[in-house]
């Protein structure tokens, strides 16, 4: 799926006692993307849906191995493979993932490879491995992930409360500094050329966390970032379950970078901030409904997003109000931002999703109002898990400004 959004809380609780592993476990999948739109193309060439020209596909092989290695020291490695099965001679014109050589080559390398340290109520993770924080982390929506060389310390001494460290050296992901642009044939701009890893930000970034729900119904974080010659950035977030009504959920954010002003981005850039707010109701089985708001400041040179997928200012955003498929809008400079979403499971037949957003813009200039609907229908087969999508697009920057539509399927085999 494009967007799965799962609380940054609960995803740092689960890395603390993610190590817990009982000798050797292997898994993976294989995976199956096609899309195809109708934007319009070069004079003389088809727009239709289903037309080669206006067509992606690739497919993706994932293997992960996890073992203990002795007591409360663990390891980890996973391997991907991409290929596009020749689909672009007859079917497809384009991509998904930049991470084929030359464009179109069958593609492999090691996505995660790393140490894992227990002591007490600390742990110690060490090497190539998927991150979760909000301001630089793994986008899962793509036929592969994008991950990083780093070392992250979780300690849980203080009752209720997590403390994450982190330092980040390389990726492999079109980061907002050093990233290379995503190739013409390529259509989710997430991975360097090839999936090369190479240095994170120019001179690597820290970070530290705190996450609390000493209160139950409250999951409280802030997190601090040091961004090499690029920036200090700061995330606040908190989550409560509403006592009053049951199944409604309220949350906050708020997300700041302030700019250094000898650092890479030069002297004239601006600092960028932005908050959002969710209402949600999860009260009936099976349904999830919630609307939520984001506003960013006029001024910002960096977008509120994914530092670590941005070079095409195309990077997903933690913001509530973050669309189903077109990103790097909800976090530019001066959006204000809405987004509605309805997700219902029905047994037996299948989960439908509609997801609505809309990002305008009060500058001139800008080119980066969007609005987007996107219907989804998702069913398992037993280890094969389907979806289908709809997307309808009508953004400044796209299409010459004009609506157009597309068509997504994602298959994936687990095992």
């Amino acid at each position: 799926m494009k967007l799965v959004k799962m609380s940054l809380a609960a995803a740092v609780m689960l890395g603390a006692s993610a190590f817990a592993i009982d000798n050797v476990k292997v898994s993976g999948d294989a995976k199956l993307f096609y899309g195809t739109d109708n934007k319009t193309q070069a004079a003389g060439v088809s727009d239709d849906l289903f037309d080669q020209a206006n067509s992606y596909a690739d497919t993706a092989l994932r293997l992960s191995v996890t073992a203990d290695l002795t007591k409360n020291v663990s390891m980890g490695a996973t391997a991907y493979a991409i290929s596009t099965l020749g689909l672009e001679n007859n079917l497809v014109a384009n991509t998904w993932t930049n991470g084929h050589k030359a464009e179109v080559e069958d593609n492999s390398w090691m996505g995660e490879l790393w140490l894992a340290g227990t002591m007490g109520k600390t742990t110690l993770k060490v090497g190539r491995m998927e991150l979760d924080t909000p301001m630089a982390f793994s986008e899962k929506w793509s036929i592969v992930p994008n991950t990083f060389d780093a070392a992250v310390v979780i300690n849980q001494d203080i009752p209720d409360t997590t403390l994450v460290g982190a330092w980040v050296g390389k990726s492999n992901g079109t980061d907002a500094i050093t990233g290379a642009g995503a190739t013409v044939a390529d259509r989710d701009g997430l991975l360097r050329d090839e999936a090369k890893f190479s240095k994170f930000m120019e001179k690597g970034a820290y970070a530290a966390a705190i996450v609390n729900n000493s209160f139950k119904p409250l999951v409280a974080q802030a997190w601090y970032y040091n961004i090499g010659m690029v920036a200090d950035a700061y995330w606040l977030q908190a989550d409560i379950d509403c006592q009053l009504v049951k199944g409604v959920k309220i949350g906050a954010q708020y997300a700041d970078v302030d700019v250094k002003s000898n650092g890479k981005l030069g002297a004239s850039a601006e600092d960028s901030s932005a908050y959002a707010f969710k209402l949600a109701y999860q009260g009936i089985e099976g349904l999830n409904v919630s609307a939520a708001y984001s506003k960013a400041d006029d001024k910002g040179t960096v977008r509120i997003q994914n530092v670590a997928a941005g070079a095409n200012a195309t990077g997903q955003s933690k913001l509530y109000t973050e669309a189903w498929w077109n990103y790097g809008y909800v976090g530019s400079k001066d959006a204000e931002a809405l987004n509605l979403t309805a997700e219902y499971d029905m047994k037996d037949i299948a989960k439908f999703g509609v997801y609505y957003t809309t990002v305008s813009n009060d500058i001139a200039a800008s080119t980066h109002e969007m609005d987007e609907v996107a219907v989804t229908a998702s069913k398992s087969f037993g280890a094969l898990d389907t979806t289908l999508a709809y997307i309808s697009t009508n953004a400044d920057d796209a299409n010459n400004g004009k609506q157009y539509d597309t068509v997504q399927a994602y298959l994936t085999l687990k095992f």
